[in-house]
């Protein structure tokens, strides 16, 4: 009896054959993911450090001593202000655009009733493939009157065509039952869209929404090209600028004979401005992420 009690406590104990691999493979994946994080903590720790610590900080986990100049210099400028809520204008309205269009480009492409449906669908694929060039679109834009204009950041890229592919290959998913059904109730197009198609529409919706969010969020170079107005700037710009131009920055802002605002690093306000330029897709992110991979799969299934 004792001998098989023993038995059965050494078996407790008894890893299988594997153990080893799980052990190296959990390992290397936490050292990967460390190596992702500490460039992102490395950030937060200079725009939180002291002017002078930051210029010495090398390789450290924690700063001795924390400090908001950085961000105090920031917000109290007043030039990364206007720019900021520019930046969160074109996120939110050029989003909703975005999401609005491509819905409705997607749901007619994805009816087999519709007429010339495979050259509709070819005549949006084409300009994934070819482009005017740059020239061109500035002369189109000039010639529509949008330089110096707040539309020109969101009605170029309004439609998205490999979003509207993605879409159109969910909607022709959807089992046609439903629609029949609505139909025989005296449903119209856009009753069926709004209220039944839509609603079970949420993991591709989200992430059409999140491309559109971080491809507005992040975009930098047709504000650059189209935009002169200090006041239409987004921070995507001004956050260049102070990446680029160091010396210029740091002689205009930072030395203006103020003892205070002398003593912090460049390093302290470049980190400050690229943690307030990605806070709000980073906070954004995680609620969409669920949707992010589910959608992809739904809208790529059907050709």
């Amino acid at each position: 009896m004792r001998q098989v009690q023993l038995g059965n406590r050494h078996s407790r104990f008894n890893l299988h054959p594997g153990w080893w691999f799980d052990i190296l493979n959990g390992a290397c994946m936490v050292m990967f993911v460390l190596l992702i994080l500490y460039p992102f903590w490395q950030v937060f720790l200079l725009s939180f450090s002291d002017g002078r610590e930051a210029t010495t900080l090398g390789f450290h986990l924690w700063p001795q001593s924390w400090s908001i100049e950085a961000y105090q210099f920031l917000l109290s400028s007043g030039e990364i202000i206007r720019p900021y809520m520019n930046s969160v204008m074109r996120t939110i309205i050029g989003t909703a655009l975005e999401v609005l269009f491509t819905i409705l480009a997607a749901y007619p492409l994805a009816k087999k009733e519709l007429p010339f449906r495979g050259w509709l669908t070819t005549y949006f694929i084409i300009p994934m493939f070819f482009g005017g060039g740059l020239i061109p679109t500035y002369l189109i834009i000039r010639s529509l009157g949008l330089l110096d204009h707040f539309l020109v950041l969101i009605l170029p890229g309004a439609v998205a065509v490999f979003s509207i592919i993605i879409m159109r290959n969910y909607f022709m998913s959807l089992d046609v039952a439903i629609e029949e059904s609505a139909f025989m109730d005296g449903a119209g197009y856009m009753t069926l869209l709004f209220k039944i198609i839509l609603p079970v529409s949420t993991p591709v919706l989200a992430t059409i929404a999140l491309w559109a969010a971080v491809g507005h969020w992040n975009a930098w170079f047709d504000a650059m090209i189209y935009i002169r107005d200090r006041d239409l700037t987004v921070i995507q710009v001004i956050m260049r600028e102070m990446l680029t131009s160091v010396s210029d920055v740091s002689n205009d802002l930072m030395f203006d004979n103020n003892t205070r605002q002398a003593q912090l690093a460049m390093n302290n306000v470049r980190s400050a401005i690229a943690l307030l330029s990605i806070g709000p897709i980073v906070l954004v992110y995680p609620w969409l992420q669920k949707y992010f991979v589910k959608g992809i799969m739904l809208g790529s299934v059907k050709g």
